[in-house]
């Protein structure tokens, strides 16, 4: 049914439901400022939720289940806390900080466990999905493929509001249901502004990992920070940072045990025909959240790009750094957490933030472009020609067989008009 994780990453579901996990994790964590989809959904569909996690349960022979949601979020616990009670599922209630929905923050919060180096949770008995995810899953058992997505839109729109969006709608689509923008001249944050991708084209369209929108002015700080060409990041790095440390005091994954220190990975910057390894290794184990250039950085410097740039060097070497020492959390874990209030008002967006509630209006396109690679793996296979005729719920594109991906559903019916090997067009 084409079932991947709906909380940005897209691993297909399926392949976590043949493993074998002693815990069930829900994540409704939901960290990303502005972004409140998790919540609406928590509040308006916590029994599918719940029904999906226990299939999980089930199907990975899991003897316990956490369901991980903020406190701060009552009407999402108190909507879903006597359903998970009834189902033997636990509540795990999180503080407001971030970014308290990485999974590896989400495992040691339910249970006390440290993910080993470069791991996934199953090495430590666990298996995490997204809550859509598990909605998803519901849905599926019910015989319902994934042709929608459920998005929230903030920011600088005439309608906060989250809905149900058919995949391969444009982001011109998911704008007009929030009733436009209220600037002339704008940037748009695709599924978060520490670790979605800022772009300015509203021809780009609805994925199954899709969160939502934040819209914000073109003159804001934010939107000239992450319109700067790699080149000069590094630029501005190589040149200003005095390595005063606080982008690895303050970071997630280095407060958690892992060898992950940004200040070094900027000195390789520095660096020209030797020595770029030896820093870079730094940067393996970094889950690019972005605290640290967005948070962190007294001189606004870039040393999470710089650990991206990193990781793809060090991939492309071949490198692979393996930490030696045991995983244990830094005695500051708990004191060096970051306030979402806080992280808002670095980032200097706190006037746009709200609810984004439910509204039942949805996209209706007269035609959709929907991509054969919405998941983790490799892209789907077009298995439809041009001209045919298809029924919203059909499969288009499917997985080779050996390969790790997902199949592709239409979410309208109509004609279709274009098959090519990463995009599928159909017209209403």
């Amino acid at each position: 049914m084409g079932v991947v994780g709906a909380g940005g990453a897209g691993f297909p579901t399926e392949v976590k439901a043949k493993s074998q996990a002693e815990f069930v994790l829900a994540n409704g964590a939901e960290c990303e400022p502005l972004l409140h989809k998790d919540f609406e959904l928590m509040k308006r569909y916590p029994a599918e939720m719940v029904s999906g996690m226990r299939r999980m349960m089930d199907a990975v022979a899991a003897k316990q289940g956490r369901f991980c949601v903020k406190e701060k979020n009552g009407e999402a616990v108190t909507a879903v806390s006597p359903l998970a009670e009834k189902a033997g599922i636990e509540m795990t209630l999180l503080g407001d900080f971030y970014p308290s929905g990485d999974e590896y923050e989400i495992v040691y919060a339910a249970t006390g466990r440290l993910i080993p180096a470069a791991g996934i949770p199953l090495q430590v008995g666990c298996v995490v999905n997204n809550v859509e995810t598990l909605y998803n899953v519901e849905m599926a058992m019910q015989g319902q493929a994934v042709t929608k997505k459920f998005v929230s839109i903030s920011g600088c729109v005439r309608k906060p509001c989250s809905f149900w969006a058919p995949l391969g709608c444009t982001y011109a689509d998911l704008l007009e249901v929030a009733g436009g923008v209220t600037r002339d001249e704008v940037g748009i944050f695709v599924s978060g502004m520490m670790m979605g991708q800022l772009t300015f084209d509203l021809t780009g369209v609805v994925t199954k990992t899709t969160c939502g929108l934040i819209v914000l002015p073109l003159d804001h700080p934010l939107v000239q920070r992450k319109s700067r060409p790699k080149e000069a990041m590094a630029h501005i790095g190589r040149s200003a940072c005095d390595q005063c440390s606080y982008c690895t005091e303050f970071c997630p994954r280095y407060l958690l045990g892992y060898d992950v220190q940004p200040h070094k990975v900027m000195r390789t910057l520095g660096f020209t025909l030797a020595g770029k390894e030896n820093w870079s290794q730094w940067a393996e184990l970094c889950c690019s959240c972005g605290l640290c250039t967005l948070y962190a950085c007294p001189e606004d410097l870039y040393p999470k790009e710089a650990c991206d740039e990193a990781k793809a060097d060090m991939r492309t070497a071949g490198i692979k750094y393996t930490q030696v020492k045991p995983v244990r959390a830094h005695p500051m874990k708990e004191y060096r957490r970051v306030p979402q209030t806080q992280l808002r008002q670095r980032l200097q967006v706190e006037q746009w933030e709200g609810h984004t509630p439910f509204v039942s209006a949805e996209p209706q396109p007269k035609r959709v472009r929907i991509l054969t690679k919405q998941h983790a793996g490799k892209p789907a296979t077009p298995c439809v020609a041009e001209g045919a005729a298809v029924k919203a719920g059909e499969a288009i594109a499917k997985p080779n067989d050996g390969d790790l991906g997902a199949y592709i559903h239409t979410s309208i019916a109509g004609r279709v008009t274009r098959v090519a090997a990463d995009v599928i067009e159909i017209e209403a």
